[in-house]
């Protein structure tokens, strides 16, 4: 009879869901927490001692389970936490962006002179009109002419470069007729 009282584990379900309880302070995390340490008493059932402190060992079970959950749920969300790092700092390939910024660099160094001149200092040196053209010595008209043939072109370029989408939305080769009719 002795010996029951020491292996009698349905008995102890009430001090193990106490403290269960106590440690989670959630009931059906409380639950889970019983039914994980009564698992992992069950495998382990060769390390009890016979004649040993049945509620002892299961609470110390029940303990430990509540301490390795904690400690894999913490290196998860710091897991979780690294990914969404690494993710934030991946950057888009840049080959595509690269070669559009050539193509954008080599229309921009094809326009004449005095145009690309009057681009720079006011859209990308972001001078004003009036202190531009005392810059390049002419008229604010001449400088406004010349930023208007210097965007034109620009459009013209992009124009050009756009892809044409037909009416079903995929893309069509840009072809000229050279020479002969264009019916």
């Amino acid at each position: 009879m002795n010996d029951k009282k020491h292996t009698d584990v349905i008995g102890l379900l009430g001090p193990l869901r106490r403290y269960a309880r106590s440690l989670t302070r959630d009931e059906t995390q409380a639950e889970d927490l019983v039914q994980d340490a009564l698992v992992r008493a069950y495998e382990r059932q060769g390390s009890f001692r016979s004649g040993g402190n049945l509620r002892g060992w299961l609470l110390s079970i029940m303990h430990n389970t509540f301490i390795d959950g904690r400690r894999r749920h913490r290196a998860e969300a710091r897991r979780v936490e690294q990914a969404a790092v690494t993710v934030e700092s991946a950057v888009p390939p840049e080959q595509e962006s690269r070669i559009r910024l050539q193509q954008i660099q080599a229309a921009f160094m094809g326009l004449p002179d005095e145009q690309r001149a009057a681009l720079h200092l006011v859209a990308i040196e972001g001078l004003p009109y009036q202190e531009a053209a005392t810059a390049l010595r002419i008229p604010i008209g001449t400088l406004m002419s010349r930023l208007g043939r210097a965007r034109a072109a620009l459009r013209a370029f992009e124009a050009d470069n756009a892809i044409p989408q037909t009416h079903q939305g995929t893309a069509r080769p840009n072809l000229r007729i050279i020479g002969g009719s264009d019916v």
